[in-house]
C-alpha cells in the first residue's frame, strides 16, 4: 500500500519535468528571414568553385539571447565532373537585446552579400526584438568593420 502514493509522487515530478522541458523548448523561435547567397569563382587550370551561404536566427522568446547560424557550401569542378564538395557551419551564441526576461518576438535581416560597394568588409545584420507585453521594441544593427571585433549598436523606439 505505501508504493502507491510514491508511484504518484514520482509520476507527478516526472509530469513537470516534462512539462518545464516542453516549455523551454517553447521558448527557441527560428526566425522568418533566412537567405542564401552564392557566388563562383575561377581558380588556376580551368578549376570552377561555386560557394553558398546562408544564415537563420534562432530566438529565446523568454531571454532575448539569440543565436546566429550559418551554413556553408563549396563546390570545385572542371570541365568533366566535380572534384571537392565542403560543407561547414555553426551557431555562435549572441548576447541578450533586453535586460530582463520576458515574452518577446524576433526578427532578423542579413545585408546583401559584399561586393564593390561594401564598405563595411562582410557586411552585418540587423536585428528587431518587440516585446509581446507592451508596447515596447528595439532595433539593433551589427556590422563587421574588417578590423577588430563586430560592432552592434540598439536603439529603443519611440511611438508617436
Amino acid at each position: 500500500m505505501h508504493s502507491l502514493p510514491k508511484a504518484a509522487a514520482v509520476a507527478g515530478l516526472l509530469a513537470s519535468a516534462i512539462t518545464v522541458s516542453a516549455q523551454a523548448a517553447d521558448d527557441f523561435k527560428l526566425g522568418n528571414n533566412q537567405r542564401i547567397a552564392c557566388g563562383r569563382g575561377l581558380s588556376a587550370g580551368k578549376l570552377n568553385t561555386a560557394t553558398c551561404r546562408s544564415y537563420a536566427y534562432v530566438f529565446n522568446s523568454r531571454t532575448s539571447e539569440y543565436f546566429r547560424c550559418t551554413v556553408n557550401l563549396a563546390i570545385t569542378r572542371n570541365n568533366k565532373e566535380i572534384l571537392n564538395v565542403q560543407t561547414d557551419g555553426g551557431c555562435i551564441k549572441k548576447p541578450r537585446i533586453f535586460e530582463n526576461d520576458g515574452s518577446y518576438s524576433f526578427e532578423a535581416t542579413e545585408t546583401e552579400p559584399p561586393n564593390t560597394n561594401s564598405f563595411f568588409g562582410q557586411g552585418g545584420y540587423a536585428i528587431w526584438a518587440s516585446d509581446n507585453t507592451a508596447q515596447r521594441i528595439r532595433g539593433c544593427i551589427t556590422i563587421s568593420p574588417g578590423l577588430g571585433p563586430d560592432i552592434t549598436k540598439c536603439l529603443d523606439m519611440t511611438f508617436e
